[in-house]
Formats: structure tokens, sequence, C-alpha cells
């Protein structure tokens, strides 16, 4: 991850703002698991886990595959995505003058 425009930079700190997610992602620091020896490790449930997966999987912050073991079934593993955000003064300057505007609410335009 190199450069963040706004939006991208608060999906990814969004995305890393909870306890579980950030369990996640140090447990997934060791290297790639699967779902559920990941939910084991951290202490939720899989379907918890799947949600936590979902939301840092879309701000591009991990990677699924799935695979097939040796026995036929499939597992879905997950992985760290490459990751290198040095958090700076100057970044969140950069980052804010690209954000989005606000939608403006019909009381606003009256």
């Amino acid at each position: 991850m190199t450069t963040l425009d706004g939006d991208r930079l608060v999906e990814v700190l969004a995305a890393l703002a909870h306890p579980v997610r950030l369990r996640i992602v140090a447990q997934l620091s060791r290297g790639r698991d699967y779902v559920s020896h990941l939910a084991r490790e951290i202490g939720v449930s899989r379907p918890l886990l799947h949600l936590h997966l979902q939301k840092l999987e879309a701000a591009g912050l991990v990677v699924g595959n799935l695979e097939l073991s040796a026995d036929g079934k499939a597992m879905k593993y997950f992985e760290l995505a490459e990751l290198d955000l040095h958090l700076t003064p100057g970044l969140v300057v950069d980052a804010a003058a690209t954000l989005t505007p606000p939608a403006t609410s019909a009381q606003e335009d009256s």
C-alpha cells in the first residue's frame, strides 16, 4: 500500500479500528491461516470472524484464497496483504485534501 487518497485512508483506518480486526491482523502477521483455526486463535465464532475478515478484505488489508485439503475439504485461507502505512501529519493533510465532499442535506439547501 503506497499512496492513499483520503477516502481510502478512512477505509483502511476504519477497518483497523476494531479490537477483533487488530487481533486478526496480529495473528496473520505470523503467517497465513485458515478460518476455523483463526477463529479458535482469536476466540470468536466463525460467522463473526467472517464478518471481520470481509471488512479487512474490502479495505485491501487481507487476501483470502479457497483451497482444497488432501481429504477434499474446501478451506478458506487468509493472509495479510502488503501494508506499509506511515501515518504522519503530512499524510493526513494530503489525504484530507482528497476526501469526497460530504453530501449536503435538503435542510442545508433551504
